[in-house]
């Protein structure tokens, strides 16, 4: 390759840079177009940006965990669910840790527990299904009644836990 070569098409190349701002000056320039002929794809970003507007001009967040843990939870609270508020009369009332096993007598229908509250000094009658305050009665043998307590402890798999009650000799 010889020097001339060389130096012509990068002359032409330099014409050509030093003439398109002069030719770029002398066309007219075109107005921008209205709103209403934007491209499509602009007025889906207004409507991303109004959108956001909208969610920072608002006060406060939510947090909606949907089927999943909520992770500002503490794994290390307690594991009873205890409802607040005013308790219910009977048994419907009595958590199942409130509960002093007194008897069990057979029936025609089946086994019935004699229980009674560790803070009341009434007795009632139970039997397989009854609900308790934080659970139900699961069965009623000979010597022992089995509940099902409801807890939220989110480090367990089951949301409930068996609680044994045996009847002392």
């Amino acid at each position: 390759m010889n020097g001339r070569s060389f130096w012509i098409p990068a002359l032409a190349w330099l014409l050509v840079v030093a003439a398109s701002p002069v030719a770029a000056q002398e066309e007219p320039v075109a107005p921008p177009p209205a709103a209403e002929e934007a491209a499509p794809g602009a007025t889906v970003i207004d409507e991303i940006l109004e959108g956001e507007e909208l969610l920072l001009s608002e006060s406060g967040y939510t947090y909606d965990p949907g089927n999943r843990r909520d992770p500002f939870r503490s794994l290390i609270a307690g594991t009873r669910r205890v409802p607040t508020g005013p308790r219910p009369e009977g048994v419907a009332g009595m958590l199942i840790d409130e509960v002093i096993l007194s008897g069990i007598f057979r029936t025609s229908q089946g086994y019935v527990a004699q229980v009674q509250s560790s803070n009341k000094g009434k007795s009632y009658l139970i039997r397989e299904g009854d609900q308790l305050l934080d659970g139900d009665v699961v069965a009623i043998a000979r010597g022992e009644v089995v509940f099902k307590q409801i807890v939220s402890d989110p480090t367990v798999i089951k949301p409930f836990r068996e609680v044994v009650k045996k009847l002392n000799p």
